[in-house]
């Protein structure tokens, strides 16, 4: 309701004034809009080809591993970051590779030329990929971890029985018993296509700028939220539900017609 509306805090929903589609239109005209959209994608399908790929190749190769112990360690390693607030993970990064980090003053020390990574525009969809990478690959890793448990070992056995190497195994075994959870995985993913979060780029807003981070999230807060405008907000944030909802049942459809079960089955 908010979205269709003129909404005031201070009159609530029922005293405020309906405008119909006309925060909407405002909207789909503003350039800015448009220009936090295609950043929110871009950054997606980065994510979608170098980030979720890499925690099913760790769960593939923390399982190939035989001690339980070294196994364990590792597992709490890897996805220990997870619990770490976004605001650590950017200062850890600008220790490393911000102008005056490590990787800097290496350079400096070397007599070569300082970069700072940390404020490059033209990177900066690198930069979140590898710090999003960094902070919940291994915990992503867990769930392919619990699905790699439910492959019945007899399978390896009778494979490695017939001549099947290693290789075999992974391909005819383990990728097959995992590829319902990746298609699951992979479509709940697709319907949060238009939210990439909104701690990590609100913090690095300003040091980039906001042609390279301003996404979808930080649009609403700033033409929104922040001015008060809360119906547009509302209109921004309702714009996201339905694209996500269209993409969700689009991924699911396309599951059903390869033979997986995807979020849901058709009665």
């Amino acid at each position: 309701m908010i979205a269709f509306q003129d909404y005031s805090p201070y009159a609530g929903i029922r005293g405020s004034d309906f405008i119909g589609f006309a925060n909407f239109s405002r909207m789909f005209s503003e350039p800015a809009f448009w220009r936090a959209v295609a950043n929110t994608l871009s950054i997606t399908a980065v994510q979608l080809i170098f980030f979720f790929p890499i925690p099913i190749g760790l769960a593939l190769l923390l399982n190939s591993v035989l001690s339980a112990r070294i196994r364990n360690v590792v597992q709490g390693i890897v996805y220990l970051p997870h619990f770490f607030s976004w605001v650590l993970v950017v200062s850890l990064f600008q220790q490393m590779i911000g102008g005056a980090g490590l990787l800097a003053q290496t350079l400096r020390d070397h007599g070569h030329q300082a970069v700072d990574l940390m404020t490059k525009p033209d990177t900066f969809i690198l930069l979140v990929t590898a710090q999003s990478v960094w902070k919940d690959a291994g915990w992503g890793m867990i769930v392919f971890l619990a699905a790699l448990s439910t492959i019945n070992p007899a399978l390896y056995e009778a494979a490695a029985a017939d001549g099947a190497n290693r290789w075999r195994r992974l391909w005819h075994i383990t990728l097959p018993g995992l590829r319902p959870v990746i298609v699951l995985l992979l479509i709940l993913r697709l319907g949060d296509a238009l939210t990439v979060g909104f701690e990590q780029f609100i913090l690095q807003r300003s040091a980039v700028g906001g042609s390279a981070a301003e996404v979808l999230d930080t649009y609403v807060y700033y033409q929104g939220l922040l001015v008060g405008d809360f119906g547009y907000g509302a209109a921004a944030g309702l714009f996201k539900g339905v694209v996500g909802l269209v993409l969700v049942l689009a991924a699911n459809r396309f599951a059903h017609l390869v033979g997986e079960q995807g979020v849901y089955s058709r009665s």
